[in-house]
């Protein structure tokens, strides 16, 4: 049996793949200086209180980990990329935030059945591959009346429609794997989840963006930033003709986006999505 054959082997492959992107860039200045926000909504919403046990799946640098430990929960960050997990401690340490790092695999989850009060993950969960296995874990680790909630970008909105945009420009996806942005789609998600939940509550909202001034800014903050973003622009590295199509049509993409005369903004949708473990 060869390698490729071998689906063990493959999907080994393929995290080693997931992980190595992630730590393109400088993912965990994106999450502080974009989105810092999105990880306490999550929390928030998750009614996330003292003494409860708290999954952050996918937790990246711990955008919505961190929010959950100031809030008195025992709180567990998991993600696949060990170089985000450094930056999460040193984080969480300036913060005075208590919390479990452990490197995992959303797919896989190293934890047992039940064990936690919440399963969270704020635009992480979203980047596994495999959606289902994804969904099943996270139904897996919560206990029964417990709580699950998602944060993740939808795929009509501006995060959504730039995986789009980049999509054409991108080596083509192992089978079987899914797009991120789906998880930003209610019925989707509801897929996913099934019968397990009860109480789902789904409600599409928007972050306002402030950062960039001009679409060029975006461009080239994404591309120095992103991992995602930073992966594709490497695979196109001996094409100049192409990356030169590609920072046009992200370019446009942003200029489409932006609003207001005085004060450029953006408003990214994302869903937000809560819903209780059946008993």
């Amino acid at each position: 049996m060869t390698a490729q054959s071998d689906p063990l082997e493959a999907d080994r492959a393929l995290k080693a793949r997931h992980r190595a992107m992630w730590a393109l860039g400088d993912y965990p200045a994106v999450a502080a200086e974009i989105i810092p926000d999105l990880g306490a909504i999550l929390v928030e919403a998750c009614g996330v209180g003292r003494g409860d046990r708290v999954l952050d799946v996918a937790a990246g640098s711990g955008n919505a980990a961190i929010p959950a430990a100031l809030a008195g929960a025992s709180v567990v960050a998991g993600d696949l990329t060990p170089e985000l997990l450094e930056v999460g401690r040193a984080a969480a340490a300036r913060r005075g935030a208590v919390i479990e790092w452990r490197e995992a695999d959303a797919e896989a989850l190293p934890y047992a059945d039940g064990e936690f009060d919440t399963v969270m993950s704020c635009v992480g969960v979203m980047f596994a591959p495999h959606h289902q296995a994804g969904a099943g874990e996270i139904v897996r680790v919560c206990r029964p009346g417990g709580t699950i909630g998602l944060l993740n970008w939808t795929p009509e909105g501006f995060i959504g429609q730039m995986f789009a945009t980049m999509k054409p420009f991108a080596p083509p996806p192992p089978p079987g794997a899914q797009p991120p942005p789906l998880w930003g789609s209610e019925g989707h998600v509801r897929a996913l989840l099934g019968d397990a939940v009860t109480d789902v509550v789904a409600r599409r909202r928007t972050v306002t963006i402030d950062r960039f001034a001009h679409p060029g800014a975006f461009v080239d903050y994404f591309k120095a930033n992103y991992g995602p973003t930073v992966a594709v622009y490497r695979a196109l590295a001996g094409d100049p003709g192409r990356v030169a199509e590609l920072d046009h049509a992200l370019t446009e993409l942003a200029r489409g986006h932006l609003q207001g005369e005085e004060k450029a903004v953006m408003e990214w949708e994302y869903l937000l999505l809560t819903a209780r473990k059946r008993d």
